[in-house]
Parts: structure tokens; sequence; C-alpha cells
């Protein structure tokens, strides 16, 4: 079948990103939503969006890719109401028996006990500190979090133990943790970085629909900033005929907002997101489909994408080096150049709780 024949109606996932909730790689069947028989003419409901619970064992995630920045992090959720297309997260649903499609986007689980389980993992006689990243797979600061404040209670655990913490999101949600982030940042803590993937508000609406405004964004951007917050921008995915024409534009935004370093990253289409990516693009832009993906594949040996090391993040070949020099100008220029030196580890320390004091009497 298809992938526009497994698409869902319009109707009814509006403000959602996928277009379709195809099974993920590891279940042997395929799940479609159907009428019961009872009520022919009855619409199928609109897509709402689910929360679980789940009691995790252990928080902390150590990872060991060469091409990344930090070793460890932690998750508060699974999935992600933001609902971006684009989202290299989208396979790790299949994990979970669920769809990377719409699934990802509306069958999110929230991690109550993460606070205690990552105190605990703290304490532990066993463990290293180094810098803690957050929003590296889902954004902490999805909708969600208004309600749970997972995350904050995270930051908070964090800043008692005065560990290092860097903070990627779209989410304008992270203001509200201004107090907590200021105070770690002061003592050379905590850094946050932003995604503005494009300034074109009804692109973004399109390609990221649940996500800030990107002028929202920016707002962001100046508030972390002014609060002393070490804060990046991050032009993330490029997107290839799409929003590669903006890239000075955003980082000049990001350097008028106060922005102290930049970053990019060019789109990725690992697993099931290929599909999903490409069903969107006839979607909302079939005009420029085929350029987008003869690019990708330019930068990636034929394929649409590849996962090799220090290759991943960016593509090789004239095109992705053109992307490189564009930026590098750019940022130079803006004075978004900066190495941003490494957080701090030597503050580390475990609280004392309520019943470890011994009695003076």
């Amino acid at each position: 079948m298809s992938e526009s024949k497994r698409q869902i109606d319009k109707e009814r996932r509006p403000g959602r990103g996928a277009a379709s909730r195809e099974t993920g790689r590891f279940e042997r069947l395929r799940y479609e939503d159907a009428h019961d028989g009872w009520e022919i003419d009855e619409d199928l409901p609109k897509l709402c969006t689910e929360v679980s619970d789940e009691r995790p064992r252990s928080l902390i995630n150590y990872v060991s890719s060469p091409d990344i920045p930090f070793d460890r992090t932690i998750n508060p959720y699974r999935g992600c109401e933001h609902g971006c297309i684009y989202c290299f997260a989208r396979p790790t649903h299949a994990y979970l028996g669920l769809s990377p499609g719409l699934d990802f986007e509306t069958r999110l689980v929230a991690r109550p006990d993460a606070p205690e389980v990552l105190a605990r993992e703290l304490r532990s006689k066993r463990y290293r500190v180094a810098t803690l990243a957050i929003g590296t797979n889902t954004d902490p600061y999805q909708p969600l979090e208004r309600d749970r404040g997972i995350m904050r209670a995270c930051l908070e655990v964090l800043r008692d133990h005065r560990h290092p913490v860097a903070i990627v999101t779209k989410g304008a949600l992270i203001e509200r943790d201004i107090d907590i982030l200021s105070e770690m940042a002061a003592m050379g803590l905590a850094r946050v970085g932003v995604s503005v993937t494009t300034l074109d508000a009804d692109l973004s609406r399109r390609m990221e629909p649940r996500v800030p405004a990107p002028k929202r964004r920016l707002a962001t951007i100046r508030r972390l900033a002014e609060a002393g917050i070490e804060t990046r921008i991050m032009v993330s995915p490029v997107v290839p005929a799409l929003t590669d024409p903006e890239l000075e534009a955003i980082l000049a935004a990001g350097a008028e907002a106060g922005a102290a370093a930049a970053s990019w990253i060019m789109l990725r289409l690992p697993l099931e997101v290929a599909p999903l990516w490409k069903a969107w693009l006839e979607e909302h832009y079939p005009g420029r489909a085929g350029r987008v993906m003869a690019r990708l594949r330019e930068m990636h040996g034929g394929e649409e994408y590849s996962a090799q090391w220090h290759r991943r993040m960016r593509g090789e070949g004239q095109y992705a080096q053109l992307i490189a020099q564009r930026f590098d100008k750019a940022a130079r220029r803006l004075g978004l150049d900066r190495t941003l030196g490494p957080l701090r580890s030597d503050l580390f320390r475990v609280p004392a709780r309520a019943g470890d004091q011994l009695s003076l009497f």
C-alpha cells in the first residue's frame, strides 16, 4: 500500500506533523483505523493526545557516540507533542510497539518518578560527574510539561547537587525555570540551546506544528540571555532547498536576540523518518520535493541518509561544504563563532537528606 493511501484524513489530525501512524519496524502486524460497522456514516474522531505513566528503574542514559559532545542524557518524557516532522527521535517510539508517525506525537509517556530516580543515581558512590544533556531526544519543554512539571523537578535535583546541565529545546516554557537556570548559570553549571529552524511562521507551523513560533523562540533567547544564561542559537535542522536560504538571517536574528554562540545540523532521515518526511513534502511542498531529496542523496552517497560517524550530522560533498562555509562566515561576522568553555564539574555535592544528620543527643 502506498504512503498516500495510508494517510489519515487532514480533518482528523489538526496540528499534527505526521500524516499516518504506520506501524514500527519491530511489529509483525500493521494496524489501521477503521469503522466498527455499527454507525457507517459516523466520522472517526480527531486524534487527541494520550499520556501514560512509566516508572523507570534508571534514568541516566549513557551514550558513546564519538561525534557528540556529551556522554549521558535523561528524558523526562517519551514522544513529543511538538510534532516536528523531521525529528530524528521518532524511530525510538518503535521500541514501545508504537508508530514513529502520529503515535510519536499523540501517545506520550511521562516519567513522574524521574526526579527521585535521578537523585538516587547521583547519590551512588560509583557515580562520576559530567555534563548531563537534556532535550537531545525529546523536548523536555513540550506542552505536557506545563501540567506535569517533571523537568522542573529534575532541574531542582541537579541544582541541589550542583550538577552541570546542558538543555536543548524549542519550548518557550523554559522561561518558567529561569529562576533555577540563572542560579545554576551563575555558578557555571547550566547553558541552553534554542533551535530555530526557519523565520517563516507558515513554514514553521506546517513543519513543527506545536512549537512556539520563530519570533517567540527568539524572544526566549533574549529572556535567557538577559537572565545571564549562556544560550546558543541552533540552526537545526537545515533543510536543503527549503530553509537553507534563511541560514544567515536566522543567525542574524539570534545574534540580535543575545545568543552567545551558534551551531547547525543538516536534516537527518533515519529509519522511519524518511517515509514520513517524503509524505509530508508531497502534501505541503510537492514542487520542491524532488530538489530536497536530490540534495540529501547527494550528501549521503546516493542514499537518503547515512549514519556514518562524523558525517551523519552534516553530510559531505559540495553542497554540505557550501552550507558549512556560509555558516562559518556568518557566525564570524556576527560574533557567534565562539567556542563555549566546559561547564563546571568540581562543585558537585550530594546534599543531606532529612534523617541523614546524626542526633546530637
